[in-house]
């Protein structure tokens, strides 16, 4: 009965998407007061219904209800209870439920924290809002019920995926979602901003902390992924370029961008025309992954399913939003003139520049993502775009931006001098070039890219260090560094962020310029050498688990005669799914992991084995924690979260 029950609650949530879609748009064109206000109530119910679906879908994965059909596909009685929970949304049918659940989140936030909006734009933002909830609605009720039931229940179920049990797939879909399906609100305050009639400062205040929220999750939500893929995968690396893990990247360089531009919108009046289409684009590259990870257009290790019907009719509502949007973006065009004018070097310019290498460098991405399909449709020839690719035609572009980036943040607004933006900035870049130059004196043999990255790294961190020096003033010592600390969160969120950013690319360029790698067959009780590493493979043993049997190797690890790890590296076998997964074994340290797994037995006794060293593999992911801790540090500020006082008092242009 419960379940039937998260089934009704899933229907009227959609009915309620309905009427929120209508009435508030129709209120809002014709001033009423009565019919705006249905937003509000209408949001917030719509939330709390889904939750109670999504609650509802829970409860029968926890108490393994095999009458239903999703349970018995993705659980089995024997699975932790963290993955009983996680097999929730380890899914198609239940991933989307926790789409709409954060959809409908995000609207009812809107509610709440939408005092300071004019009552027309935020019954507009909640009228568009509750569209796209309408929309995903209808796509899970007509295509993906999560609450179909069997006629027959089974005994037990197929259990999940084997490669979806693990803690890092736990939390990162819920983090991603938060990211990338928050954007639809900036999405709906941008169409709403359109149907308005006026894109102005106050617009630009309001949609900021919904743009740094989402791109904090999302930033977090991609580190997980990353994260799990070099542990779990075995594989050895932390990102592979794969389609789906494009489709989370794409969004996080436009959100990125958007919360640079919303800021000069904010501050000048500038780039209105700008911010508001990468708010419809951000969105768009949202709907974009939804597509290729569930109609099976294109490949992946991460794909959750592969209907073309589905598929059709994520494209379908991906063309509906998409080419409305912009189409009133075209109609709209007249409304966005900029009012701040500002020079060719100045904080406008330099934000105008980041922006730009952002964007092209999620086309980049994009164009290496979807060339396979494209090559396939018109050309009818099968490649694929790997590493190698994206490797070349995107780090330029991050190159040039770590550089820009810590002289553009000291720049004045409307009007700066070059000069003497470097003469400030000539501290860092000494120092920078300095650590460039020591990583360069202490390799052999090998390529730039180590020192370059040090040398970057450096470089980004050592800028906003000086910036938020520039920032505390003339003074004494004591002085400028009471000042420092009582500068504005949001002053200090943006330089954490950007140092984040630095200490992320020195990991990448570090572990992709300096990591060891040795693959070898290897006798029990045979030492080898990787690396100032010797590791000795102990012994191998035949494990049991909750719902594996896994073959388990020890393996030492020394340096000289000093023994510096034990490893106990893996092979599953999930006998239920019918499927093997590889789990490393790593022994973690600032500068360096190492990294082991075991494969087959050999003929002769010996056993595969997979051995690296892989320098400043952790910089990677605490350069990202960092990046995110910066956003909430600004999220913070007050001045970023309460946009009242920002209102305008000039009218709305008419709709036509």
């Amino acid at each position: 009965m419960f379940i039937e029950l998260g089934h009704f609650a899933l229907t009227l949530a959609f009915a309620v998407a309905l009427v929120q879609t209508v009435i508030p748009l129709i209120g809002a064109h014709k001033g009423w007061t009565g019919w705006m206000a249905v937003a509000e109530p209408a949001a917030i119910a719509q939330f709390l219904l889904t939750a109670f679906s999504f609650a509802a879908l829970t409860y029968a994965f926890v108490v393994s209800d095999f009458s239903l059909r999703l349970v018995v596909l993705n659980s089995h009685t024997l699975k932790p209870m963290l993955y009983k929970v996680s097999g929730v949304w380890g899914n198609h049918e239940g991933s989307m439920l926790l789409w709409v659940l954060i959809l409908t989140l995000f609207g009812a936030m809107a509610a709440w924290f939408g005092g300071g909006l004019p009552p027309s734009l935020r019954a507009r933002v909640l009228a568009v809002q509750a569209s796209i909830s309408a929309a995903f609605f209808a796509f899970i009720l007509f295509t993906s019920n999560p609450f179909l039931r069997l006629e027959v229940p089974p005994f037990d179920g197929q259990d999940l995926n084997p490669l979806l049990q693990d803690p890092g797939l736990a939390f990162h879909p819920p983090f991603l979602y938060l990211g990338y399906v928050g954007l639809s609100i900036c999405f709906s305050f941008a169409v709403a901003a359109l149907i308005e009639g006026r894109v102005d400062a106050a617009w630009g205040r309001w949609v900021r902390p919904w743009t740094l929220a989402a791109w904090i999750f999302l930033t977090v939500g991609i580190a997980l992924g990353s994260w799990w893929a070099y542990y779990e995968l075995g594989w050895g690396g932390f990102w592979f370029w794969d389609p789906v893990e494009n489709a989370s990247f794409m969004p996080w360089l436009i959100s990125a961008a958007l919360l640079h531009s919303a800021i000069v919108v904010e501050k000048r009046e500038a780039l209105k025309s700008w911010t508001i289409l990468l708010a419809i684009i951000a969105f768009g590259f949202s709907l974009i992954g939804a597509f290729i990870t569930r109609s099976g257009v294109i490949t992946s290790v991460h794909a959750f399913a592969s209907d073309p019907e589905r598929g059709v009719f994520l494209l379908v509502i991906t063309a509906l939003f998409m080419g409305g949007a912009l189409t009133l973006y075209a109609a709209r065009a007249g409304i966005m003139q900029a009012k701040g004018v500002f020079g060719l070097v100045s904080r406008e310019s330099a934000l105008l520049f980041n922006n730009i290498l952002l964007a092209v460098a999620a086309l980049v991405v994009f164009v290496g993502t979807i060339w396979p399909l494209v090559a396939e449709m018109f050309f009818d020839r099968k490649l694929s775009v790997g590493a190698p690719f994206f490797n070349m035609a995107f780090t330029p572009f991050m190159v040039v931006l770590g550089l820009l980036l810590p002289v553009g943040a000291v720049m004045p607004w409307k009007r700066a001098r070059l000069g003497r933006g470097l003469r400030q900035m000539l501290p860092a870049a000494i120092l920078a070039v300095a650590l460039g130059a020591l990583a360069w004196a202490m390799q052999t043999g090998r390529s730039a890219l180590g020192p370059v990255g040090v040398m970057l790294g450096a470089w980004l961190v050592s800028g906003a260090l000086a910036d938020l020096w520039l920032r505390s003033g003339r003074g004494v010592l004591a002085e400028r560094l009471r000042r420092m600390g009582r500068l504005p969160r949001a002053d200090w969120g943006k330089a954490v962020a950007h140092s984040g950013l630095g200490v992320t690319m020195l990991g990448i360029a570090g572990l992709m310029a300096w990591q060891q790698e040795d693959i070898r067959v290897t006798q029990p009780g045979e030492r080898f050498e990787i690396g100032d590493y010797g590791i000795v493979l102990e012994g191998v043993e035949r494990v049991e688990g909750p719902n594996y049997i896994s073959t388990m190797g020890t393996m030492s690890v020394w340096r000289a005669d000093r023994q510096v790890a034990t490893l106990y590296p893996e092979k599953r076998v999930y006998p239920v799914a019918g499927s093997t997964t590889t789990e490393a074994a790593l022994d973690n340290g600032v500068f360096r992991d190492i990294y082991v797994v075991i494969g087959d037995p050999q003929q002769n006794g010996g056993w595969a084995v997979r051995s690296y060293v892989k320098p400043f593999a952790n910089w990677i992911w605490a350069g990202a924690i960092i990046m995110a801790l910066g956003g909430a540090l600004s999220l913070s500020d007050r001045r970023v979260r309460v946009a009242a006082g920002a209102r305008k008092s000039a009218p709305p242009v008419p709709a036509e």
